[in-house]
């Protein structure tokens, strides 16, 4: 469709809440979003500029938009949800998990089995989950096979067939495992209790299986069957060590979903974690790889729908950091302190660490994509105009105003350049002149890129306040670079951040990426620094000895020094001993030199 029939269409949308579809010229679709408003949501990807690139680009390929009206804001998320899923289009938020989870299922039968499964079919059987990981399952069967005799056969346990003895027990009936129901051994009032019980537990509630166990230990002890009772108290222990095993949180936190989110520049991490009894009987974080620069609130309401429908989840409560739109009849609650706020950062730890455990994978699978979203979390954090691909720090090294040295180190994509890094001697400045010092190689550095057509760093660093970072921004003036290099000063003792004609610094997280490569940066540009230093004033403290000696350069006065250890027992060094080190003339004019120096 032509432009004007675009126009005609937004001055035609509702302004009642709804889902919006947007189409290429081909028919494919490109975007599913919602909004409380279509009129006024939809308008704005046409009346607004975008900085982002791919908002451009979804704007310049829209040909056709569709929309559907729905009663309140929580349909449309609801809708929304199952477009996306559905149709899966190129510019939505991309849901890095589509695993189909295995559940427990209590099968609708008499005698009922229990047993895993990827398939929910509707035959009236009861399925437990779903589990994010089969090692999960097998923990609860085993602990089900421990506690309770329940059949694993596949019989059709009929009354008729029972009575007509056309089953006999096996092996499991003679382990102990199963009470043999084939044979009616078992009734099936007592086989119900059981599952009952099982229920319980597989919805996080140990307390009535609890009490029952004590109950049947405390039974036999009364009556003297101790083998019996000894038997039960290790069910119970057996039970309690597992309830332990489930972090436990308030017995008063009861059937509640709790959500927190952690996100950067590309991707988005939410956690869900499912309170039952006072436990935690599931934790699963989803990846969200972001495309139109979602907002966090946006995606933790796509994730909330998307969780809890995949997990079945009928909790009328949840914890959020903050306010989002869930179905009617939810309870949203946002966490300020005590229990509850305590089990929100706990989900918004298990988020960070499943950041940090997907960065480590990336940096060993796809080293590219790493790279990129440091450079833009970098450029965020930073408030630059580009990407710092290309960075330089530089700092000054004196002591006491002595041998006065620079060094310029380069990172180029987050990690050192060593083949790039300079060391600079103080030429112009007398005296120990941190400023005067930083302005000269500041100036030094620049004039020789440009000369020599060399390219520009994205992002200067200055290892220093105000004072360094004045300093640097007159070189820069001088060579006509201000303003078209970022730079900034970092002061050592609180991290601060300074940026030109800013008086106020600013501080990073702790935490951060950015701060952690600035830190690599500085701390490198030190090192390199130092070590120049005093590779300086080594060379100076020769100077003023050997190396006074007519003859006697760099190369000999280390060879001497190497062999000998010190000036003065290379002064008591007989003559023959010299010339097994330097030969036989130097030797006559450092041992001649000692000689003339004691007369004097």
């Amino acid at each position: 469709m032509e432009s004007t029939s675009l126009d005609i269409q937004l001055k035609t949308l509702p302004v009642s809440p709804g889902v919006y579809q947007y189409f290429d010229k081909d028919g494919k679709i490109l975007y599913v979003g919602k909004a409380k408003n279509l009129k006024k949501r939809v308008s704005s990807y046409f009346t607004k500029k975008h900085d982002s690139k791919r908002i451009a680009i979804l704007v310049k390929k829209i040909a056709r938009i569709e929309h559907i009206v729905v009663n309140t804001e929580t349909d449309a998320l609801l809708l929304e949800n199952n477009l996306i899923k559905k149709y899966q289009p190129r510019f939505n938020v991309l849901l890095k998990d589509d695993k189909t989870y295995p559940w427990l299922c209590i099968k609708n039968e008499r005698f009922p089995r229990i047993f895993s499964t990827r398939r929910l079919l509707k035959d009236g059987s009861q399925y437990f989950g779903p589990y994010t990981s089969f090692k999960t399952i097998s923990t609860l069967l085993d602990l089900i096979k421990d506690l309770y005799a329940i059949r694993t056969c596949n019989y059709d346990l009929a009354s008729e067939k029972i009575n007509s003895g056309k089953y006999k027990v096996c092996l499991e009936y003679h382990l102990g495992n199963c009470k043999g129901p084939c044979e009616d051994f078992q009734t099936e009032e007592e086989y119900n209790q059981q599952i009952t019980h099982i229920k319980q537990i597989l919805k996080g509630d140990f307390k009535d299986s609890l009490a029952k166990f004590r109950e049947q230990m405390q039974a036999y002890a009364a009556r003297m069957e101790f083998e019996d009772a000894q038997r039960i108290k290790e069910k119970i222990e057996v039970l309690e060590k597992y309830q332990a095993k489930s972090t436990v949180v308030n017995p008063k936190i009861n059937n509640v979903d709790v959500f927190s989110i952690v996100s950067d520049e590309a991707f988005a991490y939410v956690n869900f974690l499912q309170i039952s009894h006072g436990s935690i009987v599931r934790s699963h974080t989803i990846e969200f790889k972001k495309k139109l620069e979602e907002t966090d609130k946006e995606l933790l309401n796509l994730a909330v729908t998307e969780i809890r429908q995949r997990f079945h989840s009928l909790s009328r409560e949840i914890y959020v950091p903050f306010k989002i739109t869930v179905e009617e009849g939810v309870k949203i609650t946002i966490p300020k302190l005590g229990d509850k706020k305590a089990i929100l950062d706990l989900s918004t730890r298990n988020a960070r660490y499943y950041r940090q455990e997907r960065f480590k994978q990336i940096k060993i699978v796809d080293p590219d994509r790493h790279v990129n979203r440091l450079m833009a979390q970098m450029k965020k954090d930073l408030r630059l105009h580009e990407e710092p691909r290309h960075i330089e720090c530089f700092d000054n090294s004196n002591i006491q105003g002595t041998n006065p040295v620079a060094a310029c180190v380069v990172f180029k994509n987050g990690k050192p350049s060593k083949k790039d890094y300079r060391k600079f001697n103080i030429k112009t400045v007398e005296g120990p002149d941190d400023f005067a010092s930083m302005e000269e190689v500041v100036y030094r550095r620049y004039r020789r890129l440009l000369d020599e057509n060399e390219p520009l760093p994205q992002l200067i660093i200055i290892d220093g306040g105000k004072g360094q970072l004045s300093s640097a921004l007159k070189a820069l003036e001088q060579l006509d670079l201000r303003g078209k290099i970022a730079i900034i000063g970092i002061a050592k003792r609180l991290e601060e951040l300074f940026y030109p004609e800013d008086k106020y610094p600013l501080y990073l997280d702790k935490k951060s990426e950015t701060l952690k490569v600035i830190q690599h940066l500085r701390n490198e540009a030190h090192r390199f620094g130092i070590t120049f230093h005093r590779n300086q004033r080594s060379k100076n403290a020769l100077g003023t000895s050997l190396q006074e000696i007519p003859g006697v350069g760099e190369k000999t006065a280390v060879a001497l020094l190497r062999q000998f250890r010190s000036v003065k027992n290379i002064e008591k060094a007989s003559k023959e001993k010299l010339t097994t080190v330097v030969g036989a003339a130097k030797a006559t004019q450092v041992y001649n030199y000692f000689r003339q120096e004691e007369g004097k």
